[in-house]
């Protein structure tokens, strides 16, 4: 097969049996869980989100629009995924079809992952679209080429911020476009067109900031970290030949400034990674953007310098059936009860099973973006997740869902008893659901208490006063139980799981100010300690989030 398919004329014809393999695996495999969370994102379109840019939304907003399952929120990542294979085979120097063909049949994470509705397909394609331009701005500084560099710049910033780290290290390759006034006239041009989204950051206080440097953060470093790290880059690339493709791709010696910005960008991504692991967990498919350097590089180590590609024509059968096995398993769950991504399956059931007992309220599903985005999709339903303290924050954190469910009947589900003691569980392929119905719900996400100390010492046993400003961040007049409202107050905590928690404030009396002050005792141990603002909402034991998190050193 691979021998056949060396000739040009034959290139279409693999990319179309590439294109059709992964249209066909988007509109039968059902959304994994992050896919239904962008999806809601879909659903409220902005110039930011807690968790990533904009551009995911606005790719599945445009895809659904067509077709309303999950084939229309993939539709976009299968044609920028085509793209990136056509830019990346003209930006080769040297072409070799059969050496092309044999690299793509030993990276089953492009084949498998090609048709999936993350961030990290338009990075891919936005970073492939950058390196395409920034060599023709090497060749010409034409006003053409700064204005395609800047706004490639643009477009790949607003897929995901680790982008940034493919122009740092094209900079630190090549330092004497720090010289050229139209490279500075092309970053004036990015700038100006990611201000939307910066300016959307500030106005909600940096919330990916704050989560991915300090809230996400590891309190310890563990070996397993690394480990997983490099096992994960390893897999990514290949489950067969991964590691070669790495191996070639590092040793290729390069021949021109473009090259060196490909392997200053894939040595020094990898490597920001590897060090990022002593901070906390690393996810594998961080360092995707490096796709089009790797395969560059690789490509002319085998072309150029004659490496062999003897290991990857032994292996690229294997590694095609292993797709192969994958891709049926994505669409049909042949080993029931093995634990690899569950969440591809059977979610249509589940759904099902809560809208029965939902019977047309609304349902808050507690601390999980996951389930409530599955749910609407599933059911076309509606659904929140309420986040406590001690889970992670969230999209959910922003929107204004609450305004319409203050004060209606709603069914609360958690993932286990202690939310609802007492409470019935419900069994799903999915796990255990307790559920209990809410007469009349109330939550405050959007109040804020903000504050300019970002980390505070204190002497054991001893206190320390804050004053916080309060934001309320509400289109309409906010609604309470009763007069007085819910008790306002601080959770901390540390990596011990020690928790304590004060509550001295009502907050009908907080909303009648512009700022509060509150007295913080300090935990009688000395330590670390992580601290926030919570308001206790009626339905849940823990308080919500309503603060950034203040770093708390009690000596």
């Amino acid at each position: 097969m691979i021998r056949f398919f060396t000739k040009d004329q034959y290139k279409n014809g693999v990319l179309a049996i590439w294109v059709i393999l992964a249209l066909f695996q988007a509109g039968f495999t059902q959304l994994m869980d992050d896919e239904a969370y962008y999806w809601v994102y879909s659903r409220h379109l902005d110039w930011g989100y807690f968790d990533h840019p904009p551009m995911i939304a606005l790719l599945i907003k445009a895809g659904y629009a067509l077709f309303h399952n999950e084939l229309g929120v993939r539709l976009g990542m299968v044609a920028l995924n085509l793209g990136t294979l056509i830019l990346t085979d003209k930006l080769i120097p040297q072409k070799d079809n059969r050496v092309f063909y044999l690299l793509l049949a030993g990276m089953g994470a492009m084949q498998l992952g090609g048709m999936l509705a993350v961030p990290d397909l338009p990075l891919i394609f936005f970073a492939t679209l950058y390196f395409y331009i920034y060599r023709g701005f090497l060749e010409s500084q034409s006003w053409k080429n700064t204005l395609l560099l800047g706004l490639s710049m643009a477009l790949m910033f607003y897929s995901k911020y680790h982008g940034i780290l493919l122009v740092f290290f094209t900079v630190l390759s090549n330092l004497s476009l720090l010289r050229l006034y139209r490279f500075w006239i092309a970053v004036f041009i990015t700038t100006a067109l990611f201000f939307p989204h910066l300016y959307w950051q500030y106005s909600h206080n940096f919330p990916s900031l704050q989560y991915h440097l300090v809230e996400r953060n590891s309190n310890r470093y563990h070996y397993t970290h690394t480990l997983d790290y490099v096992t994960g880059q390893i897999l990514l690339f290949g489950p067969l030949v991964g590691w070669l493709i790495l191996y070639y791709a590092f040793r290729t010696p390069v021949v021109s400034t473009f090259e060196r910005a490909l392997k200053f960008s894939l040595v020094g991504v990898l490597v920001f990674f590897l060090f990022s692991t002593f901070k906390g967990r690393v996810e594998a498919n961080w360092t995707v953007m490096i796709f089009t350097p790797m395969f560059i590089l690789a490509h002319q180590g085998i072309v150029r310098q004659g490496y062999s590609a003897k290991i990857f024509q032994y292996t690229w059968a294997a590694s095609l059936l292993l797709v192969c096995v994958t891709r049926v398993y994505m669409i049909w769950d042949f080993m029931p009860g093995v634990p690899v991504r569950p969440e591809i399956h059977h979610n249509r059931e589940w759904t099902n099973v809560i809208e029965q007992q939902a019977n047309g309220r609304p349902v808050v599903f507690l601390n999980s973006y996951q389930r409530p985005s599955k749910y609407m999709f599933y059911t076309g339903h509606e659904a929140y997740s309420l986040n406590t303290i001690p889970s992670r924050r969230s999209q959910y954190n922003f929107w204004h869902t609450e305004e319409d469910l203050w004060g209606k009947e709603v069914l609360m589900s958690a993932p286990d008893a202690y939310y609802f003691s007492g409470a019935d569980s419900i069994g799903t392929s999915q796990g255990d659901f307790f559920n209990r119905p809410e007469m009349a719900y109330y939550s405050y996400s959007l109040i804020q208490l903000e504050t300019a100390e970002k980390a505070v010492a204190v002497k054991t046993g001893g206190s320390v006063m804050l004053r916080f400003g309060v934001k309320n961040g509400y289109n309409v007049p906010v609604k309470m139980k009763d007069a007085e409202g819910p008790l306002v107050g601080y959770l901390i905590w540390n990596k011990d799981d020690y928790r304590q928690s004060g509550y001295s404030l009502r907050l009908a009396d907080v909303l009648k100010k512009d700022s509060v002050d509150i007295t913080i005792q300090a935990p009688p141990v000395a330590g670390e300690y992580k601290l926030k603002m919570g308001i206790q909402a009626p339905a849940v034991p823990d308080p919500t989030h309503n603060s950034q998190v203040i770093k708390l050193k009690v000596e």
